[in-house]
């Protein structure tokens, strides 16, 4: 049949195949004109195809016939490491219940690969594809924790690293022993004016921690490509060798029950010299190809691409309506924004962003989060700040010194990342709870004072309540954002720095630990007890989390406006849907302030925390008040 597989009986993969085959086969001869090695992969697609068991060919089948299945209002995710959050990945089957709790239906379960010990930068240096780190558990044991989130209605989701392995990998050890084959799996140069020349183009990554792109190996007298880390090898996508075994691996992951694929930094998979090496076309290219792929061997896999950039340049890597790529994107610049908000009181960036957002098609669905694994990159609109009157280089020295306590009146509670001294550029590190100053105010306090605390007549007044009311504020912007939330493990107690990782000779010089810790179960305890923090934000979280499942204006397709406020401090957006509207009235500013709302008198409190400034079902007022870091979601 001309499609590079043995004839078969199978009658929908063939449906399928011949539905792709043509643009497939064009993709594919465009950047590596081999007919023989398009052979194998079709070949071998047909291979996983008949591998994949009968329940996930079942939810193949569901979720073609709702292919929007994933855009539900319903949808939450978490993000966590196995080891930290359950030791392993069966103490993870342990927990589907506290997912449940949680309202989580998405779990992001943190590179779990085998890497090699004290150079696996967080797990993304990976030396085998196909093993599980051995403290983790196994394959089967994935397989297994996959099956059962499936019977929960829960979804899996894992990291994918495609732009490198680790120098400990098969390829990396024979390409370091010589093998010319292995060699050209990555980039090698043995001329010193060759790799110049990729470096007067090619920004660096890490210009502290892991200057230059390139890392000399004395075994075979070349430099290899090393754009993140030295122990990190980039892959060469040149080579129709390598695109084809990562697509077995990525087959591989979809067949043990994988529902979303991360593919880690996408940007860099293809280089190209006399570029940035950034975002080439090529790279399109090879995602619309593991697209197609995807959708012949298992369509009810998701693809969720890393794009590191703002909203309206990541988009393209969504595709186009005939030719989709990625599924799902990070909205990655909402974290940085929402910090800056916070650090300035204005909410003004915050706004531009999210009318950027909302001009996108609402078929773009986004991944928002307040934190995530990585640190804070103060990747902003530095065009539009110093219109404002803020430059680059001091606003990211300002925002630095106010996220680690340095500025007269700042409760937070961070640490720096990558402190460029000559730059003066830096990235931040701190959970949520801690930059929110829920760790300033819990200092040195034990349980029983906590408590008290939060049960006296001041509580209102405390420092506490006003560090906790910002953490919910956040998540309630976020919750209301188009997209799918996503929680950083831990965050929906409150949890704060672990500085424990300074004691860990192989941690030390990493501040991203400091937010890395491992979940602290004696505090989940506490959620249900309303006289604790982890009460505080468990119960008032859960409960906003029901009324976005629950009204339709949080569905993917509403309207969104921006109603103005009046106040560059207090952001405002409408969603809307049928005869369901929401408002959502968020106050950036430690300061109370008062707004003039237009019909403000046709909405009812829906909810605001501990009935601050209303309770539910008062109506607004025209001249409605909020207090410092308050918000109001109003039907």
């Amino acid at each position: 049949m001309g499609f590079g597989i043995t004839q078969t009986n199978d009658e929908l993969f063939q449906a399928r195949l011949q539905k792709h085959h043509n643009e497939l086969r064009w993709l594919y001869m465009e950047l590596y004109e081999n007919d023989s090695m398009f052979a194998e992969l079709t070949a071998r697609m047909y291979d996983f195809y008949k591998e994949r068991n009968q329940d996930l060919k079942q939810r193949d089948a569901a979720r073609i016939a709702n292919p929007d299945w994933y855009r539900t209002n319903e949808m939450t995710g978490m993000m966590l490491y196995i080891d930290n959050f359950a030791g392993n990945i069966n103490g993870v089957r342990k927990k589907l219940s506290y997912f449940k709790e949680c309202h989580v239906n998405c779990v992001h379960l943190m590179p779990f690969l085998d890497t090699p010990a004290n150079r696996s930068d967080g797990g993304y240096a990976v030396s085998d594809f196909r093993k599980v780190r051995p403290d983790l558990g196994s394959m089967e044991d994935l397989a297994a924790l996959a099956s059962e989130c499936h019977r929960e209605s829960i979804n899996l989701c894992m990291d994918f690293v495609m732009n490198h392995t680790s120098e400990e990998h098969e390829w990396a050890i024979r390409a370091r022993q010589g093998d010319g084959e292995y060699m050209s799996r990555y980039f090698f140069f043995d001329n010193p004016q060759m790799t110049a020349q990729y470096e007067s183009t090619v920004p660096q990554v890490f210009p502290t921690t892991a200057p230059g792109n390139f890392t000399w190996i004395p075994e075979v007298n070349h430099y290899v490509m090393t754009t993140f880390y030295p122990y990190q090898w980039d892959l060469n996508y040149r080579n129709p060798r390598v695109f084809n075994e990562m697509m077995y691996h990525f087959l591989y992951f979809a067949n043990l029950g994988m529902d979303i694929i991360r593919i880690d930094a996408v940007p860099y998979i293809w280089k190209q010299l006399g570029t940035q090496c950034r975002n080439l076309k090529q790279v399109h290219t090879i995602v619309r190809m593991m697209r197609i792929i995807g959708e012949i061997v298992c369509p009810a896999v998701l693809l969720l691409g890393e794009v590191v950039m703002e909203p309206d340049k990541v988009a393209p890597y969504f595709g186009t309506v005939e030719k989709p790529e990625c599924h799902m994107l990070y909205n990655v610049t909402t974290m940085a924004a929402i910090w800056n908000s916070v650090a300035t009181q204005d909410a003004r960036l915050l706004k531009k962003q999210l009318d950027i957002v909302c001009r996108l098609p609402k078929a773009y669905t986004f991944l928002n989060y307040i934190r995530c694994h990585d640190d804070i990159g103060w990747g902003l609109d530095y065009p539009t700040l110093q219109n404002w009157g803020m430059h680059e280089v001091p606003h990211k020295r300002y925002l630095n010194d106010y996220f680690t306590g340095k500025i007269p009146g700042s409760v937070s509670r961070g640490e720096l990342y990558n402190d460029d001294p000559v730059t003066g550029d830096a990235r931040l590190c701190a959970t949520t709870g801690s930059l929110c100053g829920v760790e300033a105010a819990v200092f040195l306090k034990g349980d029983k004072e906590i408590s008290d605390c939060i049960q006296s007549d001041k509580f209102s007044h405390s420092a506490l309540w006003k560090a906790i009311r910002l953490d919910l504020m956040l998540h309630a912007y976020v919750l209301i954002q188009s997209g799918i939330p996503m929680l950083y493990s831990g965050d929906e107690i409150g949890q704060l720095n672990d500085y424990s990782y300074k004691e860990d000779p192989a941690k030390q010089v990493d501040s991203r630990y400091l937010h890395r810790g491992k979940m602290d179960w004696k505090k989940a305890e506490k959620r249900n007890n309303l006289h604790t923090v982890e009460g505080k934000l468990f119960s008032s979280l859960c409960e906003m989390l029901t009324i976005r499942g629950a009204e339709h204006a949080f569905d993917a397709d509403a309207q969104v406006s921006l109603p103005e406020t009046g106040d560059d401090s207090v952001l405002a957006i409408r969603r809307q849907k049928d005869d369901s509207c929401i408002l959502g009235i968020f106050n950036f500013s430690e300061c109370e302030k008062e707004i003039m709302l237009e019909n403000a008198g046709d909405y009812h409190c829906l909810y605001c925390p501990e009935n601050e400034p209303l309770q539910a079902g008062e109506k607004l007022s025209q001249r409605q008040k909020l207090p410092a870091f308050g918000f109001i979601w109003a039907k």
